[in-house]
């Protein structure tokens, strides 16, 4: 048997190959657990994470293989690994300032990205950073030396199509497994750091650049005379705003609270156990829903798409839908022009705008897309102390949130525009173990469904902390608060084989037209001092939450180009679309083109031509409604508007060092200062929010779970 030689196989072809593909696939590694936060939660995760560089590793260097010349297969092979390995190490670089990985649109604005390095770039690159470059320098030297010599001996085509088949290969089972534990992970784009995690910088790059390329040529067709047809429709559909209600609440903080998959069926309902006790779920909300100073609606919908909260968001903040395929924040939050609530209200009464969430700001490309909403500033968990005790695979519990939010909003000036993103009652629902735990889990063969009553349980007591805080410190009357449901928790299949039988229905007879009235969310405008409010049976959607709102503050939207109508106004249409193209109205629910009677829960098989009439002006309506906001969205038309609000800069937000920017302001206004902590006598007033368990507020129940009790595992 011969002796191996590592010199004789490192100075073949293949063994050069293989060379390169060791150290490009190290470095990788090397980058993922000592700079890249990439959110690991499971050893399934591990595993991809570990294999995601290989397949685009060897199909870029098998390029090299297919020149028959020796030199010139080293060169292309040693040139492809060192651009791979500069992509790289500009990724480090670039997330050590920014939290988030270079796009295609980020290298083709360099100049913007580098002005945004407020730190010296050189402080950016650390010591031991010689580890990217190290194996290079060896090469070199190797080759220098004659240690490494260039193999003249072509290589059989065969060879080199073999290794691109198999680089193919497992790019494919890679792209399997990912979509098994993240499904819809191209169509839906989480986030940049979900593309890295499962499939790699290089081929998020590559997807990046082709979803830019797309974008592109969308925006480079768009002209003003597609604005024109826009700002037709705007018009056409404008609701005028009724005077009753029109600036009641000018002037006054803004406050919108993100209930996290909650569904409108949990307002009001009491959960019961075998031995017959009820469970109010959210008592706090159920108060406020009843209260005579909150507009509650109980036909109000989500309209999200494959975007889900970022969609919500979307929605909410710019009276625009998603897209029809993908998240929008994701695709289009960091490159379109936006008309968004922060950006018109600071316009229109100066507010200070901002948000503050438990996760990760590259999650749904916030960090990017609340910039061009014109967000002043975005508190993510960088900003918060997690640890396991707090926090789930989602971001920092509600509480804790709210609670480490309070030194952070404490110093805005007023009036401001906070937006609190809270995350708890999040899919899949898992229940609280040691205090927080004592609300009761449902018996109903589906965990996820049994823990949904505990979770949104927490999430009322920690909106109702909320409440408490801004009473306490005098806040309250001086603020409008918003509540509103970002998309369904529970799924239709669960609703149906698991949900049904608490809601006094079975299985056997649930249809589409209960999964369509399940997409009904909680929408509350709570404003302290009137006593004007009532359960309002009016139908909207998130879509119309902008327009409401700013005719409520005393802004007239006549001129902005927002799709939704005010809910008050008397000429509200009262017609929801979703974004399949589906629609509810109060007469009728279209789903797949079948239409249902609201009355009777039935499909209409033989409509009267009055209803007939109906139906087809309300498809219609639904149509264009969804046309004309694609067309704003993919052409970017808003960077045409001229109505009267100036566009946002985006390059003039930095989320970086937010507390000094705060103190900063405070301190350059002086006794003009108008933040709580300068108007309490520069006493902080983080001590006034105060949380206590359930356990504590309820006592130890049968319920109650030990903290060292076994964890059930969570469903991805």
């Amino acid at each position: 048997m011969k002796k191996f030689s590592l010199k004789k196989v490192l100075n073949t072809r293949m063994g050069y190959f293989a060379l390169l593909a060791l150290i490009t696939w190290l470095t990788n590694i090397y980058a993922y657990f000592t700079t890249f936060n990439l959110g690991i939660q499971s050893p399934f995760q591990y595993f991809i994470l570990i294999i995601n560089p290989i397949a685009t590793t060897l199909l870029l260097l098998s390029i090299g293989l297919y020149c028959k010349k020796g030199k010139t297969a080293y060169i292309l092979m040693t040139t492809i690994a060192i651009l791979m390995n500069i992509l790289l190490f500009s990724n480090v670089v670039y997330y050590r300032e920014f939290s988030d990985f270079i796009t295609v649109n980020s290298i083709l604005g360099v100049g913007s990205v580098a002005s945004g390095l407020k730190s010296d770039i050189f402080k950016l690159i650390h010591p031991h950073d010689i580890v990217y470059w190290i194996s290079y320098i060896v090469i070199f030297i190797l080759f220098a030396t004659k240690y490494l010599k260039v193999d003249q001996r072509p290589l059989p085509k065969r060879v080199a199509f073999a290794m691109s088949s198999l680089a193919v290969f497992i790019f494919g089972a890679n792209l399997t497994l990912a979509e098994i534990d993240r499904p819809e992970l191209l169509s839906r784009t989480f986030s940049h750091d979900y593309m890295v995690k499962y499939l790699g910088i290089n081929a998020f790059t590559t997807y990046d650049g082709i979803q830019t390329y797309k974008i592109d040529q969308r925006r480079a067709q768009a002209s003003e005379m597609d604005l024109t047809r826009v700002e037709k429709y705007v018009k056409d559909h404008y609701a005028a705003p009724n005077p009753k209600y029109f600036g009641m609440a000018k002037g006054r903080n803004v406050v919108v609270i993100h209930l996290e998959s909650l569904q409108q069926f949990i307002i009001d309902y009491k959960y019961k156990d075998k031995d017959g006790k009820q469970y109010e779920v959210t008592p706090f909300l159920n108060k406020l829903f009843h209260d005579k100073q909150t507009f509650a609606f109980d036909n109000f919908f989500h309209q999200v798409g494959s975007g889900k909260t970022s969609d919500a968001e979307t929605l909410m903040e710019n009276s625009l839908f998603g897209l029809s395929q993908g998240p929008i924040m994701v695709q289009l939050g960091g490159k379109n022009t936006f008309q968004a609530a922060p950006n018109i209200l600071k316009q229109n009464g100066n507010y200070t705008s901002a948000v503050f969430h438990g996760n990760d700001g590259t999650f749904w490309n916030r960090n990017e897309a609340y910039k061009h909403f014109g967000f002043d500033y975005f508190f993510d968990s960088s900003y918060f102390d997690l640890n396991p005790s707090n926090s789930f695979q989602y971001g920092l519990h509600d509480k804790y949130m709210i609670k480490d939010s309070i030194k952070y909003l404490e110093r805005m000036q007023q009036p401001f525009y906070v937006k609190f993103l809270n995350v708890s009652n999040h899919y899949p629902f898992a229940p609280f173990k040691g205090k927080e735990s004592g609300f009761p889990i449902a018996d109903t063969g589906d965990d996820t469904v049994n823990g949904y009553f505990a979770t949104a349980n927490y999430l009322d007591e920690a909106v109702r902390e909320l409440f408490d805080y801004f009473k306490k410190s005098g806040l309250y009357d001086k603020s409008i608060f918003i509540l509103y449901g970002d998309h369904y928790g529970i799924s239709n299949t669960r609703a149906k084989n698991a949900l049904s039988p608490l809601l006094g229905k079975s299985p056997e007879t649930w249809t589409d037209f209960d999964d369509m009235q399940m997409q009904r969310v909680p929408y509350m405008i709570h404003i302290p001092g009137q006593d004007k409010g009532f359960i309002d049976h009016t139908y909207g959607g998130q879509v119309d939450n902008l327009p409401t709102i700013l005719h409520l503050l005393g802004i007239n939207t006549k001129n902005y180009i927002e799709l939704g109508q005010d809910l008050f106004s008397k000429e509200n249409q009262q017609i929801v679309a979703f974004r399949n193209g589906n629609y509810v109205t109060p007469q009728f629910t279209s789903i797949d083109g079948e239409v249902y009677s609201n009355k009777t829960g039935k499909p209409i098989k033989k409509p009267t031509k009055k209803q007939q009439k109906t139906i087809n002006y309300d498809a219609k309506q639904v149509e264009e409604q969804l046309q004309v906001s694609d067309e704003i969205n993919n052409g970017d038309l808003l960077r045409f508007a001229n109505n009267g609000i100036k566009p946002v800069d985006p390059s003039q937000f930095n989320y970086k060092d937010q507390m000094e920017r705060l103190q900063k302001e405070e301190k350059e206004k002086g006794k003009d200062s108008t933040s709580v902590y300068n108007k309490n006598h520069n006493q902080s007033t983080t001590s006034l929010f105060q949380s206590k368990s359930y356990q504590e507020l309820h006592g130890k129940t049968k319920y109650s779970t030990s903290e060292n009790s076994k964890d059930k595992e969570e469903e991805k």
